[in-house]
């Protein structure tokens, strides 16, 4: 498969879980609609995720938002999440914030 057609059906598939975004204020620009950061889903596995807002096109360093999450890998870390959990959003090794679980939309993921 070719790189552009795996990055397309990443992008194209479903939501895993739906959100709220709470940033920290660690950056310097806005979250925009379609920001891809790392997400420690469970204490081993860092993966990455696309993030859509509801009702806004970006979010301030230090916002709050609602909205979707869809993991590149689902299947690489099945039954880790769960209604409440907090996952925290990083670049690097840099915690930029969090997303609390409100719902889960892949059953893959629910522990």
């Amino acid at each position: 498969m070719k790189k552009e057609t795996i990055s397309n059906e990443f992008i194209n598939r479903e939501p895993d879980i739906e959100v709220i975004f709470e940033f920290n204020g660690t950056r310097t620009n806005p979250a925009l609609d379609g920001y891809r950061p790392s997400h420690l889903v469970n204490d081993k596995y860092l993966t990455t995720g696309i993030h859509h807002y509801y009702y806004v096109d970006e979010v301030p360093p230090d916002g709050k938002a609602k909205g979707t999450i869809t993991f590149i890998t689902p299947e690489a870390y099945p039954s880790c999440l769960w209604i409440g959990k907090k996952i925290y959003i990083q670049e690097g090794y840099k915690i930029v914030g969090y997303a609390t679980v409100i719902k889960i939309l892949n059953p893959i993921l629910s522990k």
